[in-house]
């Protein structure tokens, strides 16, 4: 069945975390409770973070909305907490190093991780079966926490087996490698099924009347790249089973180029002006993050999202002359076009910024349009708020602005992830 002369992977999913993590926390058995991770602040629109595997059970979908669930099951309805859930994830965590070194484990999110089990398979005496049962079964002893687990012969073939194999297994573990792939996956639809293939990609295949992998797989390459452009290189590796990557690829890799960026959706719609008071509590907030790295900013970006997508959203970007991390030259900047260019007549519900080509300030000449006496007393006076927010907390110093109707900062310095931290 396996494969000893290739590298073999294993990719352990915790099942329904966050709602597992609620139970265990009440002393529930996550399989026999119908529990949702959700605000209840943010009234029957919010969208469940996590449901239970018994309402998994019931073909209730996991990201549903709270209106969505069958008025017939009365869920408990459990508040996020981030900083437990990060907690739990750190334990399961130091339990993944009691069987396997920190090189040869890469952790995807919260509640995910590849581990590199080749070498670890003779020193055990374990197949991977047995040895992802060992993980599995340390974990819920320890925590609680029930786990699935995918094994494959490259990191692609585990995820796959752990999100699709897995799961019509008693064993909870599926196994791929590159034949039987083919043989069984060839052929699965729906292709929203497969990593990295959403509903967009999904269409743009369907429309060349590609609707599985054994099609893309057989597909005239040239179309794909036309369609596709370099990332055709993926999707057509990936429909064979092929990928190159590995966790030590993973950890020696280096982005050409950096970013900082920072996204909300409001609770609620904004007009445009207390839309741009969001906009300048987030270039605060961003402005802050380049400071306390000594880094600056080459790129500006913002987007605007409007309520229910009633016009495309308001994109602006700008390469500056001079890189810089000050606020007031950035929020001049970016408030000018956005003040210029907003549709004042239809209420906002997205706004996201980013700084891009992140980076030390390089040695630059001197031009008219740079007040650098202003620079140089925004990085004083940004480095200070650093400083007292470290000590204090972040709501411990904030512009005028996070006080006024309609800011969210204070609210969101209490949140880790966009949820409730406790």
């Amino acid at each position: 069945m396996y494969i000893m002369d290739n590298k073999i992977y294993l990719c352990i999913d915790l099942k329904t975390f966050y709602a597992s993590v609620e139970c265990v926390e009440r002393g529930l058995d996550p399989f026999k409770t119908d529990l949702i991770v959700a605000d209840p602040a943010r009234t029957n629109g919010a969208i469940c973070l996590a449901i239970s595997p018994k309402m998994k059970s019931r073909g209730i979908k996991n990201r549903c909305r709270v209106w969505e669930i069958p008025k017939n099951v009365k869920p408990i309805v459990a508040k996020p907490r981030m900083k437990k859930y990060m907690e739990y994830s750190a334990r399961i965590y130091s339990i993944y190093l009691d069987f396997i070194d920190k090189d040869d484990i890469h952790v995807y999110s919260i509640d995910e991780a590849f581990l590199d089990i080749t070498t670890y398979l003779s020193m055990y005496k374990k197949t991977p079966v047995e040895l992802a049962n060992m993980i599995m079964k340390s974990i819920y002893d320890k925590t609680g926490i029930t786990a699935t687990a995918g094994i494959g012969t490259n990191l692609y073939l585990t995820k796959i087996a752990l999100d699709i194999t897995a799961k019509h297994v008693k064993s909870n573990i599926g196994f791929l490698d590159e034949e039987k792939y083919k043989q069984e996956l060839w052929h699965h639809i729906p292709l929203t099924d497969f990593w990295q293939i959403g509903n967009g990609i999904e269409k743009r295949l369907q429309k060349l009347n590609l609707n599985d992998m054994y099609d893309i797989a057989h597909a005239n390459e040239n179309i794909l790249y036309k369609e596709f452009g370099i990332n055709a290189k993926y999707l057509i590796d990936h429909s064979k089973g092929i990928e190159t990557c590995t966790i030590s690829d993973i950890k020696k890799y280096k982005p050409k180029s950096n970013s900082i960026s920072n996204s909300q959706i409001l609770f609620e719609d904004y007009n445009y002006i207390n839309a741009r008071k969001v906009l300048i509590e987030m270039i605060d907030y961003g402005t802050l993050q380049l400071v306390s790295k000594d880094i600056y900013a080459e790129v500006i970006c913002f987007s605007i999202g409007y309520s229910k997508d009633i016009i495309p959203p308001l994109k602006y970007s700008k390469k500056m002359s001079n890189m810089t991390n000050s606020f007031t030259t950035i929020m001049n900047t970016m408030i000018k076009e956005y003040d210029d260019r907003i549709n004042k007549n239809i209420p906002i519900r997205r706004i996201s910024i980013s700084f891009g080509g992140v980076g030390k300030r390089r040695v630059e000449q001197i031009d008219l349009f740079s007040n650098y006496l202003i620079e140089e007393q925004d990085n004083k006076i940004e480095k200070v708020m650093n400083t007292i927010k470290n000590k204090y907390g972040s709501n411990s110093i904030l512009r005028c602005t996070s006080y006024s109707e309609g800011a969210t900062q204070r609210n969101r310095n209490k949140l880790v992830g966009g949820h409730n931290a406790e």
